[in-house]
Parts: C-alpha cells; sequence; structure tokens
C-alpha cells in the first residue's frame, strides 16, 4: 500500500466523492450534494497545502482517503485546520489502511507547521484515541451528536 496525493491520481476523485457523500450525506452533513463533493475534492489541487486530499491505493487500486481542511464544523471555526473525510474501502477495513491515512496526514500537517491539528466523528472517537487524540467535546451537528477531538503535532515529520 502507498499514500499519494489526489491531485497526482485525478482519476479517482469521482469514486471518492461518491464514497464520501454516501457516507457522510445522510448522517452528517444532509444537504450535502454529490456534485459539491466532487466539487470539493477537485478543490484540492495541491500536495504541500491545506486544503489537500492523499488516497491510499493497493497497486493502482483506490483503498481509502483522508484530506486536511481548513474547516470542517461551521459552529467551531475557531478551530483549523481539521483532518477530514478519513474513509476505507470496506473490503481494507481491519487493515491498518486508516491508522496509515492519519499518521500521514498528522506528518503532513506537521510539516506544514500546523501545531495542533482537529477532527470530528460520529462514532470512532475510541479509534482516534488509540491513535493519540484527545477529546474536547461533543457538539450537535445538526442533532446527532458528534465528538470534536484534537491532537499536538509537534515534532512530525514525513
Amino acid at each position: 500500500m502507498r499514500i499519494e496525493f489526489l491531485a497526482d491520481h485525478p482519476q479517482h476523485a469521482a469514486t471518492l466523492a461518491r464514497w464520501h457523500f454516501d457516507e457522510w450525506h445522510g448522517t452528517l452533513i444532509p444537504e450535502w450534494t454529490y456534485e459539491a463533493a466532487l466539487r470539493e475534492l477537485a478543490s484540492h489541487r495541491d500536495r504541500a497545502a491545506i486544503p489537500t486530499t492523499f488516497v491510499a491505493l493497493e497497486a493502482d487500486e483506490l483503498i481509502g482517503s483522508a484530506s486536511l481542511v481548513v474547516e470542517d464544523l461551521p459552529e467551531w471555526k475557531h478551530l483549523t485546520p481539521w483532518m477530514a473525510s478519513v474513509f476505507v474501502a470496506p473490503a481494507w477495513r481491519g487493515r491498518g489502511v486508516g491508522r496509515e491515512l492519519v499518521r500521514f496526514a498528522e506528518s503532513l500537517a506537521g510539516q506544514l507547521g500546523v501545531p495542533e491539528l482537529y477532527l470530528l466523528t460520529a462514532g470512532q472517537a475510541e479509534y482516534y484515541r488509540r491513535l493519540g487524540w484527545s477529546v474536547l467535546d461533543v457538539s450537535p451537528v445538526p442533532s446527532r451528536p458528534v465528538t470534536i477531538m484534537s491532537k499536538r503535532l509537534a515534532g512530525n515529520t514525513f
């Protein structure tokens, strides 16, 4: 498995947009559309900047993704940046792909001089806690509680 930037593999943007939309539209972002998801991914053209998206690949097969974004929750605009859209294809779950995507995000954010990174999760707080993240708060979005988490990044490098 390797992790590379979506900017180098734009052919996967439509699949990622579908995965992300299917995963989070109904539960976290009811007003979101597939087209909006695709536009967001298309705007992630940079490699060493925020926003960006990176993909996990096995050979040429897309198996997961994660992003770094400026904002992920309007009620928490004062916190930035965020790790977002950590997704692993169902057939690849439980094999460490998510962990590697999270580590890549943390390392890249550290390289970019980010002292602290944030995320929200609607059900994976324990997973992220095992990866060293801390709970900041629980917030309704819009009526569904999500856990807001953070991680200090001092000293992270590729």
